[in-house]
């Protein structure tokens, strides 16, 4: 699980990379051309979050109103009252944790501050969902950054994808190389699960980022382990399991958890409904 270590922090400092921003790259949007009008798609930080222990993003989903209380998404192993159970489902739980709102060059420029956790897990998945006490269009207006949209349609392997982690201040690009059936680590199993390519070597820290398709600008995943040290099925150490029971270790890779099941249990004002049609999340 990719939560920030001391060790994390040297293997960084290793890497050379230090603590400076990655470079970031123009928001999806248009621009104009001597022929018309041409579509960029790019990512940068606007909209990511810093968490006290991973990362996180602002995000909606393609039913959001702008008056609806905004909402961040990072992982379930990030909980600031511990890891869930296995089994455990949390809603409604009283938070006031803050989180440090990134603009497009991953400079802090708000703090923000949850209202509740609205849903936490990590069983089949990997998420916290956190409401804030403000809306987005509150926060659009104060600071001019937009929530990230959640894709409602499950990822495609080979798309090209960004890993954005607004505790590093940085920007993993590779793709997605597949779907796990079962990704287990010590006493947790996720489903379904996205593998990427071995250039998105994520590092402790980077629990909760976005994954967003390159194409798209849109949220596909949230980034949650990878495989350290080559052991099976530990703590860090995450093994895949096929659908025959096969064990399948891949030291060095990195996995997320998908998102687009996430929409269908949020009705009108951002509000949980874990009984909605179209709605498979764990349930309480």
């Amino acid at each position: 699980m990719r939560k920030p270590l001391v060790a994390a922090f040297f293997a960084l400092v290793i890497a050379g990379a230090g603590a400076a921003p990655a470079v970031a790259e123009p928001r999806p949007g248009t621009t104009a051309t001597a022929s018309g009008t041409a579509t960029i798609r790019a990512v940068d930080f606007a909209g990511t979050v810093s968490l006290s222990n991973c990362s996180g993003s602002v995000v909606r989903f393609p039913r959001s109103a702008d008056g609806d209380p905004a909402l961040v998404l990072t992982n379930g192993h990030c909980l600031e009252t511990g890891f869930p159970e296995p089994g455990e489902v949390i809603v409604d739980q009283s938070s006031r944790r803050s989180f440090g709102l990134l603009d497009s060059a991953g400079t802090r420029v708000a703090t923000l501050r949850a209202s509740k956790v609205a849903y936490s897990t990590m069983t089949d998945t990997d998420v916290t969902i956190y409401q804030l006490t403000r809306t987005y269009a509150q926060i659009r207006s104060s600071y001019g950054i937009s929530a990230l949209t959640l894709a409602d349609a499950h990822p495609v392997a080979g798309t090209a994808i960004k890993v954005v982690s607004g505790y590093w201040k940085r920007i993993y690009s590779c793709a997605i190389d597949g779907f796990v059936y079962r990704l287990k680590e010590g006493d947790w199993t996720w489903k379904d699960s996205v593998r990427y390519t071995s250039a998105c070597n994520t590092i402790g820290g980077t629990s909760g980022s976005p994954v967003i398709d390159n194409a798209t600008g849109k949220v596909v995943a949230v980034n949650n382990t990878g495989n350290e040290d080559g052991e099976t099925c530990t703590v860090n150490n995450p093994c895949e399991v096929d659908p025959n029971g096969d064990v399948t270790v891949r030291q060095g890779i990195n996995y997320a958890e998908e998102t687009y099941q996430i929409p269908a249990c949020f009705g009108t004002g951002n509000k949980l409904d874990l009984s909605a049609s179209g709605c498979t999340l764990p349930r309480p």
